[in-house]
């Protein structure tokens, strides 16, 4: 029952910010427009703040691991490729391939994955997370265009120096760049200042949730329901079940494995639906899946969350 209890503790904060977002955009307290300039300030403005908190109030040299990083890119590689196998049988439509195989993968992590295990460790776990994700972010947004781009046979229109440079002006990868030396020296940051960004910081979650939550659509569930059914089995079961497992296997234990398992485990991020409609790919298929892995993961991380508790793993 203690399990139970943790786990309930762990979840039920987040998905209930999520549903009042949803509740809030049905009773008309929030709009499309206010979806869309809150998602902005978050991914420019907050998150970038929050991780540049987490890294630079962490030892860099001590904190930092490669190995995890290593895994996390392999593993996510592997279902890519297999998610583009299956899109291949599922259907011959280039544009639902490439929301398919970009859903099947993309997670939310630097949002439900950071809540959740704030809510699991408390917020000392979030340096290791920030670390993870400043890696991850370029993987994922390589992997986007390239599930975007080459099932719809737009490989003409791909500009490899265009990737490059939003790669690297990336909000949170600057933040990153910008945290490092701070972390690695341990440079003290005027309290005013680093009050400031703090603020900040703590806007993000809350702010994002609620954004999440307002974004949802249930009135299109029902079309493309195969492909974003087997998107969400991919996304919140297949994925989160074997690699956690694996690293389980290879010796991951607290902290660490809990970090792999939000990287894995997190429904599928709301960029993934801006892209597709930007790219010509299927948007309402990648609304759908964001939508199913969302509602699905509610269920899938606190079952994956009381396993791991029950048999000590976190």
């Amino acid at each position: 029952m203690q399990n139970v209890i943790f786990t309930f503790n762990v979840v039920a904060p987040v998905f209930l910010l999520i549903f009042l977002g949803y509740g809030l955009k049905i009773r008309g307290f929030i709009n499309q427009n206010f979806i869309l300039i809150s998602s902005k300030i978050v991914f420019n403005v907050t998150v970038p703040a929050l991780v540049f908190v987490e890294l630079s109030t962490t030892d860099f040299r001590v904190t930092f691991d490669l190995k995890p990083i290593i895994f996390a890119y392999i593993g996510l590689l592997i279902f890519f490729a297999l998610s583009w196998i299956l899109a291949i049988f599922l259907t011959h439509e280039g544009r639902d391939q490439a929301s398919f195989i970009q859903g099947s993968v993309r997670s939310n992590y630097a949002i439900v994955g950071f809540a959740l295990l704030s809510n699991t460790f408390g917020d000392q776990v979030l340096g290791k997370a920030a670390i993870l994700l400043a890696f991850i972010m370029p993987l994922f947004n390589v992997l986007a265009v390239i599930a975007l781009t080459v099932p719809v046979k737009k490989e003409k229109q791909f500009s490899y120096k265009k990737t490059i440079i939003e790669i690297i002006t990336n909000p949170l990868i600057l933040a990153t760049f910008v945290a490092i030396p701070f972390s690695y020296f341990q440079i003290s940051i005027p309290q005013f200042l680093m009050k400031t960004i703090d603020y900040l910081a703590t806007l993000t979650l809350p702010l994002a949730l609620l954004g999440i939550g307002g974004s949802l659509n249930f009135k299109t569930i029902k079309k493309d329901s195969k492909l974003a059914l087997f998107a969400t089995l991919i996304k919140i079961v297949i994925v989160p079940a074997s690699l956690t497992y694996v690293a389980a296997l290879l010796g991951y234990r607290g902290e660490e494995l809990a970090v792999l398992f939000m990287l894995f485990a997190t429904p599928t991020a709301i960029v993934s639906f801006i892209m597709a409609e930007a790219m010509g790919c299927n948007s309402e298929l990648a609304g759908n899946i964001i939508v199913t892995t969302t509602l699905g993961s509610i269920f899938t991380l606190s079952l994956g969350i009381f396993i791991m508790r029950s048999m000590g793993l976190f």
